[in-house]
């Protein structure tokens, strides 16, 4: 199944279906395509110009392994920012809307203008306890339509250059560790654009794929891990494809070291493929492998048709499933939260007006949602214009805010021995601008 495939509520959260976005679809299924000889359990190396990528030995893991984790969640397909962020107080909103309108009284934590979607409602004590915070009117600088062109930028995060190298690739660049689980990919062996480039890194679909064959001790799986050193380590080569075969052999070691934990996987939802990911990504982070910055790809977000209504459809069931998901995550991670900080990035919002297949067309500004350690939650950062024409561009939301400014911040805050700078070259935040929804 696509896990780029739009959600279907009655099949319960982190289930899917086929969206009806050509470009979004095709786009994602070429570059599938293109990974088919990877796609067994795991990818332990990357493609980069005309050489591989070596994934580092457990030898160079990091000495304290409790460190700050960034995840990023990734909506992909153009995640509704009105849906997530409800502008109650705008009085076009409702007529812009029709049965996508959520009526005031429904909505959680309001002010004024703003309001949560009531399908948040797992992520409420978060919002209290001023640990989750919404940034409004954020996205690309300049405005682009094509899921495909658009994901290239934000994963990239270095607009105008001809290298192509993710800004997660830089960041764990700059590190001293350099293990390949540094930084990881859960869900899919496609390594995202953002962790593309010269530093190793990992991608599976689930902690389990990346083990050997085989119950731990049993006598049949040791003698096979001891054939595999035998066969790649007899001739005495060093040519990458034996460094890279003994290094899955030693990293695949390493991940049949993470504990499983059954009890906090009963907290996830059932049936989720999202759930399924951020319950690997919370043992990766308990683990000592160094674990630095996770990605998942959460959802499908691409709705051209039949959303339904604010209570009962499409986008409804997407955003309850992400909350429940994300909730279940922070209660998995009990403690070790107080190092973890979460970050939903999209590659554009949609249009203000619902269309006539009752869906939204593809957009401009959205939202970002920043949860967990050292977030400036309980709190809408950034100014929401409103959406009367004149506020709007071409009949979307704007974008005042770039997104490098947000995750610039979260850089700042939560690898302060990095220069965010050189994270995301050519680029530093307004001076003028006080967007900051870190503390």
């Amino acid at each position: 199944m696509d896990r780029h495939a739009r959600l279907d509520p009655t099949l319960g959260p982190g289930n899917s279906r086929e969206c009806g976005c050509a470009d979004f679809t095709l786009s994602r299924r070429r570059l599938l395509q293109g990974f088919g000889a990877m796609a067994g359990a795991g990818v332990l190396s990357y493609a980069y110009g005309n050489a591989f990528t070596q994934v580092a030995l457990a030898s160079s893991l990091p000495t304290e392994a409790a460190q700050n984790v960034l995840v990023v969640l990734s909506l992909r397909g153009g995640a509704d920012g009105l849906s997530l962020v409800v502008p109650h107080g705008d009085p076009l909103y409702a007529n812009a809307r029709g049965n996508l309108a959520i009526p005031r009284k429904q909505l959680l934590k309001k002010d004024r203008l703003l309001g949560l979607n009531p399908a948040l409602k797992p992520l409420q004590q978060l919002w209290d306890d001023r640990k989750f915070a919404v940034v409004n009117s954020v996205g690309l600088k300049v405005a682009n339509r094509s899921h495909f062109a658009a994901m290239e930028e934000v994963e990239d995060a270095d607009l105008g250059s001809e290298e192509r190298r993710g800004w997660i690739n830089r960041l764990i660049g700059l590190t001293e560790f350099t293990g390949a689980s540094e930084a990881a990919q859960i869900g899919t062996v496609l390594v995202p654009g953002s962790l593309y480039g010269p530093e190793p890194v990992v991608a599976f679909p689930r902690i389990k794929g990346m083990v050997l064959t085989g119950r731990d001790g049993d006598e049949a799986q040791t003698r096979r891990v001891a054939a595999l050193r035998k066969a790649w380590d007899d001739s005495g080569l060093q040519t990458p494809m034996h460094l890279a075969a003994n290094d899955a052999i030693e990293l695949s070691a390493d991940f049949a070291a993470i504990p499983e934990n059954p009890e906090a996987e009963l907290l996830y939802p059932e049936n989720s493929s999202l759930g399924e990911s951020l319950y690997d990504a919370a043992r990766l982070i308990r683990s000592p492998l160094g674990v630095r910055v996770i990605t998942i790809d959460a959802g499908s977000w691409d709705m051209h048709r039949d959303i339904g209504k604010w209570d009962n459809g499409l986008m409804h069931g997407e955003i309850d499933g992400l909350a429940r998901c994300v909730a279940a995550f922070f209660a998995d991670l009990g403690t070790t939260a107080s190092r973890v900080t979460v970050v939903t990035i999209s590659e554009f919002g949609r249009r203000v007006s619902i269309n006539g297949n009752d869906g939204l067309d593809h957009g401009w500004g959205s939202v970002m949602m920043l949860l967990g350690a050292g977030v400036n939650g309980g709190k809408y950062h950034g100014k929401f214009d409103g959406l009367a024409p004149e506020d709007l561009e071409d009949g979307d939301v704007k974008v005042k805010y770039d997104f490098r400014t947000v995750l610039y911040r979260v850089v700042e805050s939560r690898f302060p021995e990095i220069n965010a700078s050189a994270v995301f070259p050519q680029f530093s935040p307004d001076p003028k601008r006080t967007l900051n929804p870190m503390l």
